[in-house]
């Protein structure tokens, strides 16, 4: 039986994800952090989930879910690894607490950096283990392309994911281990229900106020009305099985208007319809250049 690890299966993509791969006859090994967890989505995916019980920032736990894995793997290498798990904390950035910003780079970054070293032999570095070479699936965002205000502390770990992906590909190239990306945008999770209760009032004595406020109801019904997380799975079985994957898949809606053209567009375009958008516009000094 082929196997993956995914990382963050509680809810969300990584539960998406579990769905499909194990529908498909996939195992998989799935991270959570709460043993309620645990128990919960073994008795909804059976024999063909196994959960692993870390914090992705623990590096010690983390070790010990690997060997765990390995003597599931009866001397095989895995299909794959997903680093799914991962938060999103939202707060302009001139004001954002420094151990708000520190965690979430150490959740989005930092710690798939520990979870891959830990996994790595059983992808195939450990040229003893029978079978081809894995797969390693790290799942980024929009953001990891296009940076939205109010979103900068995620946007800068998703933008350091990408370039830690780009760098890593190329370096397990002498393994055979592959690369790659999913870039979704919005999916509908519990996500944009924790946005909503977020406590933003230490944000309301600022000048952002109002764009903030605009920011939130624009964000949280689009995010609602996003993909679901088993659409995301099938992205990541499509990136873990092809002959031939993308080395990024953009799981993007309305691609033409949504990624197309604010990737075309000169960046002050950009700049000048979000500050539009938002109210964050400077009467007295205009160094956003509006669209001609």
């Amino acid at each position: 039986m082929k196997s993956v690890v995914i990382t963050g299966v509680s809810t969300g993509i990584g539960w998406g994800a579990t769905k499909v791969l194990s529908q498909k006859g996939i195992r998989v090994f799935g991270s959570v952090r709460k043993l309620e967890d645990a128990e919960r989505l073994s008795a909804e995916f059976g024999n063909g989930f196994i959960p692993l019980v870390f914090d992705v920032r623990d590096e010690s736990a983390v070790s010990a879910a690997a060997k765990q894995v390995r003597e599931h793997l009866n001397e095989e290498t895995l299909l794959g690894l997903v680093n799914n798990a991962g938060i999103g904390l939202f707060g302009p950035l001139m004001h954002q607490p420094i151990d708000e910003y520190r965690l979430q780079i150490e959740v989005n970054l930092i710690a798939p950096l520990i979870v891959t070293q830990a996994f790595l032999p059983v992808l195939g570095v450990d040229r003893s283990l029978k079978g081809n070479p894995g797969r390693i699936i790290n799942v980024s965002s929009v953001a990891g392309k296009m940076a939205s205000p109010f979103l900068g502390a995620y946007a800068a770990s998703k933008h350091g994911l990408e370039g830690f992906s780009e760098s890593l590909r190329r370096e397990l190239m002498l393994y055979g281990i592959d690369v790659i990306i999913i870039g979704p945008e919005a999916v509908a999770t519990l996500i944009w229900d924790k946005a909503e209760t977020t406590d933003l009032s230490g944000y309301n004595n600022t000048e952002y106020a109002g764009a903030l406020e605009k920011f939130s109801e624009y964000m949280i019904p689009r995010g609602r009305k996003g993909y679901l997380p088993e659409r995301i799975g099938e992205v990541i079985w499509q990136a873990l099985t092809s002959p031939k994957p993308q080395v990024r898949y953009a799981v993007v809606p309305q691609r033409l208007s949504n990624w197309s053209i604010p990737m075309a567009l000169p960046k002050r375009v950009v700049d000048w319809l979000i500050a539009k958008r938002f109210g964050l516009m400077n009467s007295k000094v205009n160094i956003i250049a509006p669209p001609r």
